[in-house]
């Protein structure tokens, strides 16, 4: 099985690891250490952010 190509830049994910507060864990062993929970978290802050961005740019539109 192949490794799967990320749809996070590497900088996204850096900044979300930081406020999830993992990021020495990246830094020192790579993303494959982190656990479970944190990817996703991750993944669930990102959905967020996406989320509010989306309903932003609705209200700007309307």
């Amino acid at each position: 099985m192949g490794r799967r190509r990320s749809t996070m830049s590497e900088g996204f994910k850096n900044e979300l690891a930081k406020e999830l507060g993992f990021y020495d864990t990246v830094q020192k062993h790579g993303w494959g250490a982190i656990r479970s929970r944190d990817a996703g978290n991750m993944v669930k802050r990102a959905v967020e952010m996406a989320e509010q961005r989306m309903a932003e740019q609705h209200r700007e539109r309307h």
